[in-house]
């Protein structure tokens, strides 16, 4: 039996990037959880499979398309939200890329592209759904951050370690901008968690998974199905003195000094 502090019965939620991957999980989690979801994406196919996934889970289901760099799209967004639902309780802000390449090559307008991407576009959607969750008075924001945004990646990661690191921050400001008029904001920091495109670089370059392994002592990379834990923990009453967390999601690999080992790591010497 569930637990009630659980129950996400009542509540709306949407969810960037619900394609697929951990967005997608996340989708379906708040959709077993009892909520109805929104499914955004660009890849509007792939959320209308996501979509075909939860309906018989028997709740509202809509998938959107929606690129979230473009702020008159997100703005565009809410506004179906708020003809289709009226309302809008949990917000999943996952979706968003960003640009590699060595800094002293890489042109600043891929820069600028990963900014916009990342930060103005999730800054964009966090005021879209903070507006309307201030007039309810209660609501819970999610932001996907990553352990990039923490600790350097290295690998030419400048521009993506910059966003995350601005969304490590602007979770922290609009926390305390917001709690005390009920809506909470908080960020999950995942590290590399499987996906098509992690397996696709794995299988170009098979010694990054064991690079990867050895920073994390759970001693494996993650599974995207591993984020319905926390988004419905953060989603929930189950969190309601939690706001301002940034939440890793990482095997332990924060917690791992630079130059640790764990048993059975990859990085183990004699």
């Amino acid at each position: 039996m569930s637990h009630p502090l659980f129950d996400l019965s009542g509540r709306v939620a949407m969810v960037s990037g619900a394609a697929n991957g951990m967005g997608r999980q996340m989708a379906i989690g708040f959709a077993e959880a009892g909520a109805d979801v929104v499914l955004v994406d660009i890849n509007l196919p792939g959320a209308e499979l996501t979509a075909g996934e939860i309906e018989p889970l028997g709740g509202r289901v809509l998938a959107i398309a929606c690129d979230v760099s473009n702020t008159e799209q997100i703005r565009n967004l809410y506004a179906t939200i708020d003809s289709e639902f009226g309302r809008v309780d949990v917000v999943g802000n996952v979706a968003g890329e960003g640009n590699v390449g060595r800094p002293e090559d890489l042109p600043l307008d891929k820069v600028q592209e990963a900014l916009q991407n990342l930060v103005v576009g999730r800054f964009a959607s966090c005021q879209e759904a903070g507006r309307r969750m201030l007039e309810q008075g209660r609501g819970s924001i999610i932001n996907f951050g990553s352990i990039g945004g923490w600790n350097s990646l290295g690998r030419g990661h400048t521009p993506y370690g910059m966003a995350m690191g601005a969304v490590i921050q602007m979770t922290r400001e609009l926390s305390t901008e917001w709690a005390s008029r009920g809506v909470r904001v908080n960020a999950i920091l995942p590290a590399q968690v499987w996906n098509d495109g992690l397996r696709k670089r794995v299988a170009e370059v098979p010694e990054l998974e064991e690079t990867f392994k050895g920073g994390i002592p759970m001693g494996r990379l993650g599974n995207p199905e591993e984020i319905k834990g926390p988004a419905i923990f953060l989603a929930s009453d189950a969190s309601s003195f939690v706001t301002g967390a940034i939440l890793p999601m990482d095997g332990g690999n924060l917690a791992l000094n630079a130059g640790g080992t764990y048993p059975g790591s990859p990085r183990t010497y004699a």
